[in-house]
């Protein structure tokens, strides 16, 4: 395989390689994945066709004449012919919010006072003294209470003394005449001034006085507009109450409220004024109410504001009165609404809907970033790409921008698509308020999908948590924001808080933007300004804020958890959890036939073994350049669970690789084989011990190995949507490759793994088979200038002419590089390896080129003849004169094997005694055959086996 030049190719990749390699790869794969992409991102153009849908049908049914301005045919000349007149004297009460109402009726200005069952008594508190009995309240006669306090208590009482006037009811002949007395209602009232419904309610006004009598009322005829009916009014006693201080008056004042009798509280407090520090020369008073009752924070202006402009004149008139005297009199004569075109009634689902679904939209793109980056985990393509030198720099600058990319364009799409079919949340508010909410919170949103990848391993996992997760927490936050800020009882501090959740900042931004589009709509005024943001009841300031704060402050640790977490043997963000909630296993002793593991020692160690410890001992101290692999007492333990015992996979391995050297790796299976090369590629961390590559750590320098590394791994890591090719153009980048250099090494990698016939270098992975994906994990491997090569039984799955391609690759690979390989076969390590170990149960038992392994392991000859099984005896006689010593290792229906010792056999004469033989016994086949590696491997294999049950 023709390779550049080692001075182009040796230098580690630079940033900007590895960033245009990993740009590459992506735009490829996006290109592959443009129809997942697109369905993704017209998701929300599809929500906004089914609310633009609803939202016309909602039109239509408010079109109706049930919600139109009632009319009538009228004769207005007295002609006799009608003519058809419009008006809110002509529509039922669907049809009145529409009318317009260009001359508002004047109506009495009116204080709010307590249900006659609700009023203000003594109770066992002590606390609010010169209240009536509770007794009061069975007689409907308990006095309307007005607490009151200030600095200058003198005044204060005095100007409460002409709160209240004495007049007898019965000079009373008409409402017009009950302006210059303080009237009042226990009606609730509503947030519009076009209606008062005390004069429309079967209930009594009540003009306040200081004394009553029992049966102090009148009835007068009332005419406002189009109202005329007949009115009681009742006598109702003011009872001014002096208090120390505003917070008694606070208490007594939500008392009522707290008692919770009603689903909205109860209110037992008319007014309350706080004088403050008034004087003859200045007048500073507070009126005081109890706001919460019947939930006035539910309508935009509370009805309770429309009933204090009377209590502040009573007030104010009072205390003139008490400057000028009786005479002297500045009357509040009625409140009016303002002039009321004609309107048409709305309904703006989206802005009320939307807050939900708008949410779920934009989390809709966390479980896909989230799946991205679990599945490259669960398949460990990262793992893949990190051990041939991608940074974790790169990796983030890429993923991080395309992330942001497609957030950006899938939410610029939705409003636009929104806007054009006119969706008030979108087209009335700001837009730049819009695409700064949105583009804060999408980089949140990626942050949070790469801190939320280190904690999980599978996608299918990752995938239902992330989908639970949008959905259950927009319910929540749709249920509890929303409750808790149209309340008006839950603290504002508190909803901030709620707020650190990116589900509850994402609902509180969309649900203040529906807020500001439904009044919009219902008032003409325009949508959400940058100014609104000053508004203390306007959240999205807040918002915008903690989404900020959010993002600068998981941005570090999302990238530091991730670089933890990204390659096998640094500690996982679960596993750091894990080790602060239970005592560290790495503390334990470690025993291995009941030796500690600082005193571990190998027994009966062989020589070739020792030999080789020698010379990585000579190495180390002579920091030898030649040598590309150093392992020096590498170990691995895997911890016990549930009881079972812990596992020692590699038991202190030392190894001296030179460039230029395939050391091949055999032992059964559970050998530790596996787990030595997960060692030294990063997969795992050693236990104890140390091993060097190219002079640098696998302990604390894998960033830096992985320049100079290649892995084919026992299992494929390739991504199935990309071809051969563009695998190996990926890797080559990654390695420095550009360019013609490039080009070159990706034919000459694909012709030696034979992927060029048939069309197989351009054909997506998916459709390789198993014996092709490993082709192409091995010329993944061999790319480049890898100085060091790590092949995990690189021909499992191959057809013979594909093996003898693959072994001619490798062969002409290791001529400047080291190969470290495990196999199976014994061929192929022949074929490959300059020198072989055996590993058995975690350790060396032996090491040396196959040729002294074999003259080592295999000093003789093995004999097999086939008989009839009358004559195994005489087999058994004839192999016995041959050498005394030989020993039988197969027995089967006449067939029968014997290892004959070297020392003690001449092959001539056992052609000759075998030739006698068949003149005397029918033999019906027989061979004679040296030693194979396949014989030195079983030997060696059952030999350790063994000794290991013995011990």
């Amino acid at each position: 395989m023709e390779q550049p030049s080692a001075a182009a190719a040796s230098r580690p990749p630079s940033f900007t390689s590895q960033t245009n390699a990993l740009l590459r790869k992506n735009l490829i794969f996006q290109k592959r994945n443009r129809k997942g992409t697109i369905r993704l991102i017209i998701v929300p153009i599809y929500l906004c066709v089914i609310l633009s849908v609803i939202q016309r049908v909602i039109n239509n049914e408010l079109d109706k004449p049930k919600y139109r301005c009632g009319c009538k045919c009228v004769d207005v000349n007295g002609t006799g012919s009608c003519q058809n007149v419009c008006g809110i004297q002509y529509s039922t009460l669907d049809q009145a919010a529409s009318c317009p109402i260009p001359n508002p009726p004047k109506w009495p200005a009116l204080v709010q006072v307590p249900l006659p069952e609700y009023r203000a008594v003594q109770d066992s508190s002590g606390l609010f003294t010169g209240l009536s009995d509770e007794s009061c309240r069975k007689s409907q006669t308990c006095p309307a209470s007005v607490p009151f306090t200030g600095a200058n208590r003198t005044l204060s009482t005095s100007v409460m003394q002409n709160l209240f006037t004495s007049s007898p009811l019965s000079n009373l002949s008409d409402y017009t005449s009950i302006s210059s007395l303080l009237l009042g209602t226990d009606v609730p009232g509503t947030s519009t001034g076009f209606i008062e419904p005390a004069f429309t309610s079967d209930r009594p006004l009540y003009v306040l006085q200081p004394q009553c009598i029992s049966a102090d009322s009148v009835t007068v005829p009332v005419t406002i507009g189009a109202v005329n009916a007949q009115k009681e009014i009742k006598c109702l006693q003011g009872l001014p109450l002096w208090r120390n201080s505003s917070a008694t008056i606070n208490k007594e004042t939500f008392k009522g409220y707290r008692k919770g009798k009603t689903a909205e509280g109860i209110n037992e407090i008319a007014i309350a004024y706080d004088f403050q520090d008034s004087n003859e020369k200045h007048f500073n008073v507070l009126a005081l109410y109890n706001s919460t009752y019947q939930n006035v924070s539910y309508v935009p202006m509370p009805f309770g504001l429309l009933r204090i402009s009377r209590s502040l004149n009573a007030v104010s008139n009072a205390y003139i009165q008490f400057l000028q005297g009786s005479s002297v009199k500045m009357l509040l004569d009625f409140t009016k609404e303002m002039p009321k075109q004609a309107t048409r009634l709305t309904f703006d689902f989206s802005a009320v809907a939307g807050p939900l679904f708008f949410e779920w939209i934009v989390a809709l793109l966390f479980p896909v970033m989230l799946t991205y980056l679990v599945y490259e985990k669960q398949h460990k393509l990262r793992t893949m790409m990190k051990m041939h030198g991608l940074g974790d720099g790169p990796y983030w600058i890429i993923y991080y921008m395309y992330f942001l990319i497609l957030s950006t364009v899938y939410l610029i799409l939705f409003v636009i698509f929104g806007s054009i079919i006119g969706l008030n949340f979108f087209k009335i508010n700001d837009y730049s308020i819009q695409f700064v909410f949105f583009f804060s919170f999408i980089n949140l949103q990626i942050v949070l999908s790469f801190l939320t990848a280190t904690f999980f391993s599978k996608v299918n996992t990752a995938q239902a948590i992330a989908y639970l997760y949008i959905f259950g927490s927009g319910l929540m936050a749709g249920s509890l924001i929303r409750n808790f800020i149209e309340g008006g009882k839950f603290p504002r501090h508190w909803i901030t808080v709620l707020e650190i959740i990116p589900a509850f900042s994402l609902y509180r931004g969309l649900y203040e933007l529906g807020q500001y589009a439904s009044r919009a709509s219902e008032t003409g005024n325009p949508g959400m300004r940058w100014s609104d943001l000053n508004d203390h009841t306007n959240g999205m300031r807040d918002v915008l804020i903690i989404i900020i704060l959010e993002w600068l402050v998981l941005l570090p640790v999302a990238y530091y958890l991730d670089h933890a977490s990204s390659v096998g043997h640094r500690p996982s963000s679960l596993s750091v959890l894990k080790r602060l909630l239970k005592k560290d296993p790495t503390r334990r002793r470690i025993t291995v036939n009941g030796v500690a593991d600082n005193d571990v020692q190998i027994e009966m160690e062989k020589p070739d073994i020792s030999q080789e410890r020698e010379t990585v001992i000579q190495v180390l101290q002579q920091q030898s350049s030649s040598y590309a692999v150093v392992c020096d007492g590498l170990k691995k333990l895997y911890y016990g669970r549930d009881g079972n015992p812990d596992k020692f996979a590699v038991k202190g391995v030392s190894l001296a690789l030179p460039n230029g050297e395939c050391l091949g790796i055999l032992g059964p299976n559970g050998a530790g084989k596996s787990s030595f090369i997960s060692m030294m590629i990063g997969f795992v961390k050693p236990t104890s011990g140390n091993a060097f590559v190219q002079g640098f750590s696998i302990q604390n320098d894998m960033e830096k190995i992985y320049n100079s590394m290649g892995v084919c791994p026992q299992n494929d890591m390739l991504w199935e949507t990309l071809t051969g090719r563009e695998h190996l153009q990926f890797y080559g980048r990654l390695k420095s490759l550009s360019g013609s250099s490039l080009d070159i090494a990706v034919e000459e990698s694909l012709r030696s793994v034979n992927l060029l016939h048939g069309g197989a270098a351009d054909k997506q992975v998916k459709k390789y088979s198993g014996g092709m994906k490993r082709r192409l994990s091995v010329a993944i491997s061999l790319i480049g200038d890898a100085k060091v090569v790590y092949m995990d039984e690189p021909s499992t799955g191959l057809d013979p002419a594909s093996r003898k391609s693959l072994w001619n690759a490798v062969k002409q690979a290791k001529q400047d590089r080291a190969i470290i390989l495990t196999t199976h076969s014994m061929e192929e390590a022949e074929a490959l390896c300059d020198r072989l170990c055996i590993m058995v149960d975690g350790s060396l038992q032996c090491i040396g080129r196959p040729k002294e392994l074999i003259a080592r392991y295999g000093g003789y000859y093995v004999l097999t003849m086939t008989t009839t099984p009358e004559f195994e005896q005489d087999v058994e006689n004839l192999v016995r004169k041959l050498s005394p010593s030989a020993r039988k290792v197969y027995h089967l229906s006449g067939t029968q094997k014997y290892e004959l010792p070297k020392q003690d056999t001449r092959i001539a004469d056992v052609f000759m005694a075998v030739e006698n033989f068949k003149k005397r016994v029918e033999v019906q086949a027989w061979g004679l055959a040296d030693t194979t590696m396949e014989d030195v491997f079983v030997k060696v294999a059952k030999g350790a086996q063994s000794s290991e049950e013995l011990s």
